[in-house]
This record gives structure tokens, C-alpha cells and sequence, in this order.
């Protein structure tokens, strides 16, 4: 039996609203390239990392001269035009300032880059609150791979059986459960609850989960 020492985030929909943003941002990056894109696929597949979803939706590798293009455009687009407007999920703060203030230790793993991981939880306002960061820059394949999860739990340092994730998309419960990471999933990134399935929990937001804290995290679990 083991109690919760530390929790791995994910940030996109899981402490951000900003799923629709990325797919959106993505859709006016591809128009003003001249490339196709369809909206409803692109936003199926966010949570995935540039590496899988640009080749999935258009066909070509982010490595390519197009898909570095796509890729800068893009960015450039959800910085300036997406990201100021954007909220924090509902409850994301208190969760994580209950969390830390019973000592665990958390951390966020993501399929973004560092640099686009800092602005994100600085506009979630928990940035404060993070003792460590696992991007994509720290490894060679984005979730659905169990990469960066991996990298996360090095930097925590600590047991698997000491650890939960939260995230909010199929990428993330088949990431946790390919490390072996139990993981807690949140409705707030737009998915149902028949593709998360695989979680050990789905509530609706940080909020929801907060509110059944005590059964969560101040329990022994097996």
C-alpha cells in the first residue's frame, strides 16, 4: 500500500482551456501556408506532440522544411493570438496549492516544448507551485509514447507506486499507462468518458477532483 508523494500534470486541458485554441491556431497556420486542414481531426488529435500530429493531419513530417514552417507558424499564431485570452480549468490553483501544501512533490509532463510550457503555466497562474518539468525537449517521441513520463519520474525521483498522473486525453491515460503510472483523467479537455477509459478516475475538472480530495490523495491505495 502506498500514499501519494507526487503528481505528474499534464498543462493543455488539463490545467489550461486551451485545447481549441491549439487546433484553431493550427488551422490558421495551415490556411496562410496554403495547406488543407480539417478542423475536427486537428483538434482529435491534440495532446499528441507536433511530431505525430503534423504528420496525422497533413500528411508530412514536422522535421520537413513545410512542417518547420507549419510548426513556427503556428506557435507564433496561439502566442499572440490565442494564449492571452486564455483561463485557467477550473480549480486548477487551489488543487495544486492543496497538493503542495501536504508536502507533494509535482511536477508537468507535456508534449510541448519548454520554452511553450513556461508561458502555459504562467497564464494557468501555478507556475510557482511546479518543483519539476518534463518537455519534449527532454525526449525523442511525444505521448501517446510513455517518453516523457519517464522523464518526469526521473526528475521526481520517486517510486512508481508513490506517483499519479492527471491528464485529460486518451494520449495521456495510454502515456501513464505504458510507463506504468496510475492516472487521474478531467472531462475539462473535451473528451468523453468512453475514451478515457483506462484512468483510474474521471471527474469533470481540478475543481471536481478537488472537492473528493480526501478519498484521492489522503488514502493508502493499492
Amino acid at each position: 500500500m502506498s500514499k501519494v508523494t507526487a503528481v505528474i500534470f499534464d498543462i493543455d486541458g488539463t490545467l489550461l482551456l486551451s485545447n481549441e485554441a491549439h487546433a484553431r491556431a493550427y488551422v490558421e497556420a495551415a490556411a496562410m501556408l496554403g495547406i488543407k486542414a480539417d478542423f475536427t481531426n486537428i483538434r482529435s488529435l491534440i495532446g499528441k506532440g507536433g511530431d505525430k500530429l503534423i504528420p496525422e493531419a497533413f500528411g508530412f513530417d514536422q522535421d520537413s522544411k513545410l512542417g518547420k514552417e507549419l510548426d513556427e507558424l503556428k506557435g507564433k499564431i496561439f502566442k499572440t493570438g490565442y494564449l492571452p485570452g486564455l483561463e485557467p480549468t477550473p480549480g486548477a490553483r487551489p488543487l495544486l496549492s492543496q497538493l503542495f501544501g501536504d508536502g507533494v512533490r509535482l511536477a508537468v509532463a507535456t508534449s510541448g516544448d519548454k520554452a511553450s510550457a513556461d508561458s502555459l503555466l504562467d497564464r494557468a497562474g501555478v507556475k510557482d507551485l511546479i518543483d519539476s518539468m518534463a518537455t519534449v525537449d527532454d525526449v525523442d517521441a511525444s505521448k501517446p509514447e510513455p517518453d516523457v513520463i519517464h522523464a518526469a519520474l526521473k526528475k521526481l525521483d520517486s517510486s512508481l507506486s508513490n506517483v499519479i498522473m492527471i491528464g485529460d486525453t486518451p494520449y495521456d491515460v495510454q502515456a501513464a499507462q505504458n510507463a506504468g503510472v496510475q492516472i487521474i483523467a478531467v472531462r475539462c479537455g473535451g473528451w468523453s468518458d468512453g475514451q478515457l477509459q483506462g484512468a483510474l478516475a474521471i471527474y469533470d475538472d481540478p475543481a471536481d477532483l478537488l472537492a473528493h480530495y480526501e478519498g484521492m490523495f489522503r488514502r493508502e491505495r493499492s
